[in-house]
C-alpha cells in the first residue's frame, strides 16, 4: 500500500513540474489587441542539432532592453534561452502592410558573422504563446555554377505571421519567409539591412486542447506505425525462437538429467559425473572481485527502474511535444530517487557474498557510472563554453543539479544502502561449495568470452534495431518521438530476449564444465550496450550530416555514456536471470 502511494505521489509531482513549465502561457486568455509574448530562442546549423546559440549572437535587430523570460531548469539543460523578440504581435491585430522592425547598418564582421550562418543553413527557433516556430535565416544562390567561390549569399528579411485562433486563445502559428526580399550578404562590405514583418489572424475551430497535437504527427503517421509494428512483431518471433531452442533443451536434455539423478538416493561426487551435473560443488563459488561485481548490479538494477519509471510517464502522457524540460527535470529527479535502490541492491547483495567492506561497495556503487558522466559532462560543457553554444549551462545551474545529487542522491543512496545492510539475509545455494576449486578445463575458441559476448548481444540488439532509428532520430535530430507505449513494449522485449540470451549461454557455459558463469552473464547481457555504440557510429556516418567538433564531440560523448548505461542496465538483467536459472537447475537436483 505505502509503495502504491510514492508512486503516486511522483507522479503527481511530476506532471505538476510539467503543468508549471507551460503555466506562463499554455493558460493565457487574450483580449484584443492585447501583446502576445513573442520570445527568440535560439539559432544554430540544421544538421548539427545540439550545436545552437542565442537568437542574439547574430546581428538581428535588437529591442531597447533585452528582456529574458525566467527559466525552469529543463529548459536551461534543453539549451533553450528565451529572450523577448522585437516583433509586436498583439491579439487579433492584423498587420497586412509590412511594418518596420529596424533599418541598420550591417558591418564587415556582421556581414562574414551572416554568410557563415547562411552556408551552413541555420536556423532561428521562437516560441509564441508557448508554440514553437522555425525559419531558416537565408539561402544559397548557386546559379548553375558549382563552384562555392561563385555562389551569391542572401539572408531573409521579410517575415509573415499567419495565427490562428479559437475564440479568446491562440491555437497555431506558422511562420513564412519572403524569398524575393532579402540581402545580400555575398561581399564583405557593409550592407543596408530593412527587417520587416507582416501579420494575419484567422479564426479556426480546432480547440485549444489538441492545439499541439499538429507536432505530434511525425511520429504517429500510418506508415509509421507499421515500422513501428513491424519491429515489435520481430522482436516476438525473436523472442519466440530463443523461447523455442531453451524448450528443446530443457525436454531433450535437462529434464533427462535430472530424471536420471531423480532415480539415484543421494548425488555424490562421482567421478564419472560429466557436464553441468559435475558443477554442484563450484557452481556457487563466490566471484573474485564480490564488491565490483555488487556495485555494478547496484547501479544496472537503478538505471532499469531509471527506464522503466521515465517510459511509464511517458505512456501516462506526462511528457508532451515541446513541454521544454520536463522530460530532463523528470531524468534528474527519478535517477536521484532511485539511488536508494542501487545501494540496497549492491549492499545487500554484497552481504550476501559475505563481503566486509561494504562501504566500499557503497561509494563504488554511487560513482560506477555518475562519475564517467561527470567527467564527459564537464569536459562537453567545455567544450560547448569554447564554442559560446546555449548547450553550455551556466554555473548556477550546475550549482542545483550538483546540490540535488548532493541532498538528494547521496542521501537515498545512503538509505538504501542501510536498509540493505540492516536486512541481511544469506545467499541462497541448493548445493554446497567444496573448499577446493575445481579447475575449468581447456575451453575452445569460440567458447571464450569475447566471443560469447558478441554472440550473446546479437540477438537483443536486433529487438530494439528498428526502433533505435526513430530514437536516435529524434534525440539527435528534429524529429519528435511521442509513442511512448511502443518504446516500452520494445524495453520490455529486449529484457525478456536479454534474460533468455543469458540463460542460453550460461547453461552452454556449464554443460563446457566452466563454473565461472558470475561474471561472464554480466558481461553478456551487457553486450548489447556496444553493439548499441556500434550503431552510433553507423548513424553518424550514414544517417546524419553532422561534422563540427562541438557536435562530434557531444554526439561521440554522451552516446559512450547511454551505452556504458545499456551495458550496466542490460548486464544486471543477464545475472538476475542467470542466477534464477543457476539455482532452479541444481536446486532440482538432490546433492550433498
Amino acid at each position: 500500500m505505502e509503495k502504491h502511494v510514492v508512486i503516486l505521489i511522483f507522479t503527481t509531482v511530476i506532471m505538476r513540474l510539467g503543468c508549471l513549465v507551460q503555466s506562463d502561457a499554455s493558460t493565457h486568455r487574450y483580449k484584443s489587441g492585447e501583446e502576445v509574448p513573442l520570445y527568440a530562442n535560439k539559432v544554430g546549423p540544421f544538421f548539427n542539432p545540439s550545436e545552437t546559440y542565442a537568437y542574439y549572437d547574430l546581428p538581428f535587430c535588437r529591442p531597447d532592453n533585452l528582456e529574458k523570460k525566467k527559466e525552469s531548469l529543463g529548459e536551461v539543460l534543453n539549451g533553450d534561452r528565451l529572450i523577448f523578440a522585437p516583433y509586436k504581435l498583439e491579439f487579433l491585430a492584423d498587420k497586412k502592410d509590412a511594418k518596420v522592425v529596424c533599418k541598420k547598418r550591417l558591418t564587415k564582421e556582421e556581414v562574414a558573422q551572416f554568410r557563415t550562418a547562411v552556408a551552413l543553413d541555420y536556423y532561428i527557433q521562437m516560441y509564441y504563446d508557448d508554440l514553437p516556430i522555425w525559419a531558416f535565416i537565408g539561402n544559397i544562390d548557386k546559379e548553375g555554377s558549382y563552384d562555392p567561390n561563385e555562389f551569391k549569399y542572401h539572408i531573409y528579411t521579410m517575415f509573415h505571421f499567419e495565427i490562428f485562433y479559437n475564440k479568446d486563445r491562440v491555437i497555431e502559428i506558422n511562420l513564412r519567409v519572403d524569398p524575393h526580399v532579402t540581402a545580400n550578404v555575398t561581399n564583405d562590405e557593409e550592407v543596408d539591412v530593412e527587417f520587416l514583418y507582416t501579420m494575419v489572424w484567422k479564426a479556426t475551430n480546432t480547440p485549444f486542447e489538441k492545439r499541439m497535437d499538429r507536432y505530434k504527427m511525425s511520429s504517429s503517421l500510418p506508415h509509421h506505425l507499421e515500422i513501428h509494428w513491424f519491429s515489435i512483431m520481430n522482436s516476438c518471433v525473436t523472442i519466440f525462437i530463443v523461447m523455442s531452442c531453451l524448450g528443446t533443451i530443457y525436454m531433450r536434455v535437462l529434464r533427462r538429467d535430472i530424471y536420471k539423478l531423480a532415480q539415484d538416493e543421494e548425488c555424490s561426487d562421482n567421478q564419472e559425473e560429466t557436464g553441468w551435473k559435475s558443477l554442484h560443488g563450484d557452481v556457487f563459488r563466490y566471484p573474485k572481485c564480490n564488491y565490483l561485481l555488487s556495485s555494478a548490479l547496484g547501479c544496472g538494477t537503478q538505471l532499469l527502474a531509471v527506464v522503466v519509471a521515465i517510459l511509464s510517464l511517458g505512456v501516462l502522457g506526462v511528457f508532451q511535444p515541446y513541454d521544454r524540460g520536463v522530460l530532463p527535470t523528470a531524468l534528474i529527479i527519478v535517477y536521484a530517487i532511485t539511488s536508494a535502490v542501487a545501494g540496497f541492491s549492491a549492499v545487500s547483495f554484497y552481504h550476501q557474498l559475505e563481503g566486509s567492506n561494504w562501504l566500499r561497495t557503497l561509494l563504488l556503487t554511487g560513482g560506477i557510472f555518475s562519475c564517467p558522466l561527470f567527467l564527459t559532462f564537464f569536459f562537453l560543457n567545455t567544450v560547448a563554453i569554447k564554442y559560446g553554444s546555449t548547450a553550455a549551462l551556466p554555473l548556477g545551474t550546475i550549482v542545483v543539479i550538483f546540490l540535488l545529487w548532493v541532498l538528494l542522491a547521496l542521501p537515498s543512496l545512503l538509505l538504501g544502502a542501510l536498509s540493505g545492510k540492516r536486512i541481511r539475509s544469506e545467499f541462497q545455494a541448493p548445493c554446497h561449495t567444496t573448499k577446493c576449486p575445481r579447475e575449468v578445463p581447456p575451453q575452445r575458441w569460440y567458447r571464450s568470452i569475447i566471443m560469447q559476448m558478441v554472440l550473446a548481444g546479437i540477438l537483443p540488439f536486433a529487438v530494439i534495431y528498428i526502433e533505435l532509428y526513430y530514437v536516435f532520430a529524434s534525440v539527435w535530430g528534429h524529429r519528435i518521438y511521442t509513442i511512448y507505449s511502443i518504446l516500452f513494449v520494445v524495453v520490455i522485449l529486449l529484457l525478456i530476449t536479454t534474460a533468455l540470451v543469458c540463460v542460453a549461454m550460461t547453461y552452454f557455459q556449464l554443460a563446457a564444465e566452466d563454473h565461472e558463469w558470475w561474471w561472464r552473464s554480466f558481461l553478456c547481457g551487457g553486450s548489447t550496450g556496444l553493439y548499441l555504440f556500434g550503431y552510433s557510429f553507423h548513424y553518424y556516418f550514414t544517417r546524419s550530416d553532422m561534422s563540427s567538433f562541438m557536435q562530434t564531440s557531444f554526439f561521440f560523448g554522451y552516446m559512450a555514456c547511454v551505452s556504458y548505461g545499456v551495458f550496466l542496465m542490460l548486464g544486471a538483467v543477464g545475472f538476475r536471470s542467470c542466477l534464477l536459472f543457476v539455482r532452479l537447475l541444481y536446486g532440482s537436483i538432490k546433492c550433498e
